[in-house]
């Protein structure tokens, strides 16, 4: 046996809630300059007018993190994350910690298993839900992540994180912080349902069929899949999204003609951009966040039951 042991009592909402933002920032504290390197690749091409984006060409992730280190330093590599991890705590607390509560809202009264359809609509709401609550984190994050500074002398356009959130709204208005909300959400539905509902189902049905129980290589494989899945499925809207968001005012009219511009200058490639770092960023990601977040849910539930028990009449 692997890792802690599953507790006789479920865990409750309120620490899946706080396992899944805690284990999400843990994943991201890892996974993050592979996150970058997505970013980079996939608004390269997009803005030949800019000298830096002229002057600085990403080939692969591993050329794309090199790259970076050698003409901006190690620390751009990790850009954007006190946004990340803003994004994370309050994003991935919703979509992942209120899954299964929404999933049994969702599921008719008297029935064993809920459907995959019930699954697909428990994905969906919790990443809509997320996205409305996280998106100006999102904003700040792939901001920081796409800006290219080469020196010392170059300038740079946000101070710290609650400077870009202070610039942002005050030279785009509080809308400027909701950018792409829409591209987003059917990101996140998208990601939400591939993520949770392969994950969901591949260790119902490894345990159900007893191939494994429900410990460390079951949480693995699910994690795993899961990851592979959401990137093959959320790859395009994810390179809209991300240009969407990190254009300048008046670039794009609207996603949509974000999405056409990119299809007609760049052809139908272009929506991939980025897939091998993303693979290997949401790959990993899914591992170690899905790995953490059930160890998680069974040591905050063991710290509450010993708790509890201390009150007790003795």
């Amino acid at each position: 046996m692997v890792g802690l042991q599953p507790t006789d009592v479920p865990p409750t909402t309120a620490v899946k809630f706080v396992g899944a933002g805690t284990a999400a920032c843990f994943a991201d504290l890892l996974t993050f300059p592979l996150d970058t390197a997505k970013v980079r690749l996939q608004i390269q091409g997009e803005s030949q007018s800019e000298k830096a984006i002229q002057n600085v060409r990403y080939r692969g992730v591993l050329g794309t993190i090199t790259t970076m280190v050698k003409t901006e330093g190690p620390s751009s590599l990790y850009n954007g994350l006190v946004a990340g991890l803003h994004r994370q705590m309050s994003f991935a607390s919703i979509r992942i910690g209120l899954y299964d509560s929404v999933k049994q809202f969702y599921t008719p009264k008297g029935a064993e298993n809920s459907s995959i359809i019930v699954r697909i609509l428990a994905g969906c709401t919790t990443g809509a839900m997320a996205v409305t609550c996280a998106q100006p984190t999102d904003v700040v994050k792939v901001r920081f992540q796409a800006s290219v500074r080469l020196g010392p002398g170059s300038c740079r356009k946000y101070s710290g994180t609650m400077d870009a959130y202070r610039t942002i709204a005050r030279e785009e208005g509080i809308r400027g912080l909701w950018k792409g909300t829409l591209p987003n959400i059917t990101r996140n539905a998208i990601v939400n349902c591939a993520e949770m509902v392969t994950y969901d189902m591949i260790k119902e049905a490894l345990i159900d069929r007893h191939l494994m129980t429900d410990n460390f290589p079951c949480h693995f494989i699910s994690a795993f899949s899961a990851g592979f899945c959401a990137t093959v499925v959320a790859s395009p809207v994810d390179v809209v999204k991300t240009r969407y968001i990190n254009s300048p005012p008046g670039r794009y009219s609207s996603t949509v003609d974000c999405m056409l511009k990119t299809l007609s200058q760049e052809g139908p490639t272009a929506f991939y951009k980025g897939f091998t770092p993303s693979f290997l960023r949401l790959g990993s990601w899914n591992v170690m966040m899905f790995v953490t977040y059930e160890q998680l849910k069974r040591a905050l539930m063991k710290l509450q039951m010993s708790w509890e028990s201390s009150f007790q009449p003795k």
